[in-house]
Parts: C-alpha cells; structure tokens; sequence
C-alpha cells in the first residue's frame, strides 16, 4: 500500500485504455454519479473534469462514493505489503490494515481498540499512523472492508441477509442495514435484487462462481506445472496447459477450461468447513474464474483472499520486473505459487527437506492417504481433504516413522502442528511475516531454508530468500567455494539487488532464468 500521491493525468490515461496493470492501484471516484470504479471498468470513460482519484477503496468511500456495481472494487488486485525493517511506523501500519482486513473478512467483530492492543500500540497512535499510511482512520478503513465483504457476499451467494450481516463483522442486522444505508444510499435487498442481472446469473444451485482480477502478464504454464509436479492423488487435479480434462462438469463461462480442482477445508466461525474448487485462469480477460461449493458461501470473502493469495492475484509484474530485468533473461509475469492454506505448505516444506520433489510427493500422499478427512465432490477422484493441524499434532511418531518419515521430520511436523492448532502461530498471511520466520525456526527440525520457504508460499512475503539453497547457489555459480556458509553469504549478498522481491528472484532462479554474466 502507498500514500504516494496519485498522477491524475497517468491515472487518466489508465482509465481511458482500461489498462489491466493498473487494476487495483487506484480508484476512480466520478462526481458527476457519485460511483468509484476500478480503472478496467467497461463503463464509458467519463470526462476528466469529473474524475478524482484514488489509492484505495476505503478513501474513495470515505469521500462519499458508491462501489460500481458492474466492475466491482471488491474484486480488484490488492496493493501487497511491501516495507522495510526500518521503518517502523510503515511496518506498525502495515500490520494494523492486515489485522483491520482479516477482521472483515473473517466475520470478526473486534474493534479498532482490540487491534491496536494486538500491535502494541495505544488506539490514538494507531490511528494517527493508519491516517498518515492511509488517508482514512481505521474506522473507515474497517467499515470500507467489512461493507465490501458484505456486498460480494449479496452479490455471489443467496445467503439470506441476516448471516450476510454476522459474516461481514456486523453485530446486529439493524446495525449492518444502517450502514448500508448510509454508506451506499439503498437497502441491502437492494443490491441483491441487481446483482441477479449480474454475477448472480452466473451461480447454481449447487455452486458459487466469482471473477478475480489479475495484473498482465501472467505465467499461468509455470504456475500450473509447478502445481502439477507436486499434485497429490485424491486431493487435487491440475492441468499445466489450457487443457479439459474428462469427466469435468462444465462450469466455466465462454467454454473456458478449467485448470484446476481441489477439495478444502478451512475454519470459520468457529466452525469447519469443507468442500471443492475449480478454477481456470482468462488471460484473454485477465481474471481467474473460480467455482466453489456454496458450503463456502458464508465465509465467501475469507475464501476469495485465500485463492488470491494461491494464484498470487496480487502481485505487481511491473514493478517485480524493474527490479530483476537486469539480473534475469525472462520470468515476465512468474508467480509465487501459493495454496489455499498454509499450514500444508509448511507441512510439505517439512516433508521436501534434502529430498527430491518426487520423493517429498510420496511423503505427503501417504499424510493425506492416513490422516486426510473425507469429503463429497462432483469428482469421483477427490475423496480427500488435507488434514488440519489438530489431526497431525495427534499424530503418533511410530505411525510417521512407518510411513518412512525419519525422526527429526517428524518431530518437526508434530511441533508445527501443535504450534499452530493452539494459535501460537499463523501461516495465513500474518500480519508479520518477518516474526512467524523466527518463530518457524525455534521449532526443532526447522531451520533457515524451511522457513523462507514457508515465507514465500504460505506467507506471501514477496522478500523471503533462503540463502543456503543448493539450486540456488547452482544458478548463481556458486558450488566451486566448499563452505556452504561461505555460499550462503555470497548468495545473500548477490540476492540485495532484488529487494524487495527476492521471493520472485529464487523462483526465476529455479526456473533456469538467471541472465549469465561475463
């Protein structure tokens, strides 16, 4: 996120061409109707005169501005934290939008004094830092959200009203009717009586579909192949090329392939939730068409920064590729690939360590064949869910070792499981990624590599690097010197060029993209 101020006549620009690079990093409030858009609207460009512009969503409603209804802000790229250990007031506010955020997507009604008592901080600086990052206090920021949350969850579900309320962090459906009123000038059963000419046409009785944007160009060969090289039978079918696959109900719009299919399940609420995704990547329009069971309807906005964070929606290629042009021959458009949850990154980070991918593939099926929780899809060949934390910190070290996972793993896998059943730790887009590192790497059997590992793809902070890498160090024509410590600094020295994005860096690298130098 930036409080950079905003180039009126570049933002301008964007619009007019409906650039899909600039999708998500500003917001354009027209005065003449009273509506913000996302500069990809197809909408007719309105004069200039009557534009003004925006870096979030939250100013744009703050300055009295309604959501387009055809576009949709809520489903625009987000501005991904990037700051430095430096400066402390960006890191503090970073921190404090993250746990704003999750508030609302997650149904939470914690208030902005519980949040500032999260970071540390009293509420008075909390909101002068957030003011100062933002342009809006927490507050507005926390009710732009939590309303946003709301209006996806009318637009894309047939939740009734009063549990659209409670899942957007509404206490009481006549608080969360005011709201609405007040923020967006009609009634909640408003919207939804609209949105059935629009995102609702597209949904099922038995299914949810929504459209994601992204920011061109985008990889999705090397994603989808990373995927399928590591794909697990039961749990998860992945296609690397824009391929059908037989036996696939047909879900996607224009005939569009879908590419993946997954079961998963995730807490909510206090409660489980279990089911299915499909989703196929448009590049054509640039968006990610996802279709989930409606089991996954109340926690809807939760589940949509989950697969964003998946499919690294997010990112910025335009500003990864200024950053590592010179260092690489190509890698325009990579992604970080991710996962739904990231407590099973973190298990196969476990499970991968010194072994091939083929061998950290067998390991893992075997953890999901003994402990993976059964679940009901449309494809007889997805049975299984990857089992939750609480299932593996039960496990037993004899029942581990007899799938041939040595002691240390599974001590490793034991102690991560318990750490994050009991909530010490959270691998879902913390809001401090840099502190879960250290906190990865005081478990046993974690070490270095294993955590910025973990960073990377379950994290998503975009600056992981695990120096000590043996690929790495190939690519980087580093194996002559014996000393892997002497490797590793070497490998960390070379890697500060690619700050902030050195996640994207070592991805590249793996990729045999590393531009040779004389």
């Amino acid at each position: 996120m930036s409080s950079l101020p905003i180039d009126s006549d570049a933002c301008y620009l964007a619009l007019k061409s409906r650039d899909a690079r600039f999708d998500g990093q500003f917001f354009t409030g027209v005065t003449s109707t009273g509506i913000y858009c996302r500069p990809v609207c197809r909408v007719k460009a309105p004069r200039k005169e009557n534009c003004v512009f925006y870096a979030h969503a939250a100013q744009a409603e703050g300055a009295g501005f309604r959501p387009c209804l055809r576009c949709r802000p809520e489903l625009a790229p987000q501005q991904r934290q990037v700051w430095s250990t430096e400066d402390a007031s960006k890191m503090l506010a970073g921190q404090a939008v993250k746990l704003l955020g999750d508030a609302a997507l997650c149904g939470d009604e914690r208030s902005v004094s519980d949040i500032a008592a999260k970071v540390g901080v009293s509420e008075r600086h909390l909101r002068r830092i957030v003011e100062a990052y933002l342009g809006v206090s927490p507050l507005q920021y926390l009710q732009t959200r939590r309303l946003l949350s709301a209006k996806s969850l009318l637009t894309d579900t047939s939740l009734p009203i009063a549990d659209v309320a409670l899942s957007s962090g509404f206490g009481s459906l006549r608080r969360f009717n005011a709201a609405f009123l007040q923020h967006y000038g009609m009634p909640p059963t408003r919207l939804r009586r609209d949105g059935k000419e629009g995102a609702n046409a597209f949904n099922r009785n038995d299914h949810i579909s929504i459209q994601l944007g992204f920011r061109p160009p985008f990889d999705a060969q090397a994603l989808l192949q990373f995927w399928k090289e590591r794909q697990l039978d039961t749990m998860e079918l992945i296609a690397s090329h824009a391929l059908s696959m037989p036996g696939t109900p047909v879900f996607c719009l224009k005939n569009q392939p879908i590419q993946l299919i997954r079961s998963y399940s995730m807490a909510h609420l206090g409660q489980q939730i279990s089911g299915w995704l499909a989703a196929s990547i448009d590049l054509e329009n640039n968006c990610l068409r996802v279709h989930m069971s409606e089991a996954f309807a109340p926690a809807l906005p939760a589940v949509i920064t989950r697969v964003r964070a998946a499919f690294d929606l997010d990112a910025d290629p335009a500003a990864i590729d200024a950053a590592l042009s010179a260092s690489f021959s190509a890698g325009h458009g990579m992604r970080v690939p991710g996962s739904l949850e990231g407590f099973e990154i973190a298990v196969r980070a476990i499970l991968g360590q010194q072994v091939t991918v083929a061998a950290a593939r067998t390991f893992t099926q075997r953890i999901l064949e003994r402990y993976g929780a059964p679940v009901q899809t449309p494809w007889p060949q997805i049975t299984r869910c990857f089992p939750s934390p609480h299932v593996l910190a039960a496990a037993s070290p004899d029942d581990l070792g007899k799938m041939g996972i040595v002691r240390q793993r599974q001590t490793a896998l034991i102690a991560l499981s318990r750490a994050v059943a009991s909530g010490e730790i959270n691998l879902n887009s913390p809001p401090n990624p840099l502190h879960v590192i250290e906190q990865l790497q005081q478990l046993p059997g974690i070490g270095e590599w294993t955590a910025n590992y973990i960073a990377m793809r379950a994290l998503r902070w975009p600056d992981a690097f695990p120096a000590g890498d043996i690929v790495l160090h190939t690519a980087l024509n580093l194996r002559n010197e014996k000393s892997p410590t002497k490797r590793a600094r070497a490998a960390e020295l070379a890697s500060l060029a690619w700050r902030p994005w050195r996640s994207y860096a070592v991805f590249r690298a793996w990729a045999g993209m590393l531009r040779k130098t004389e």
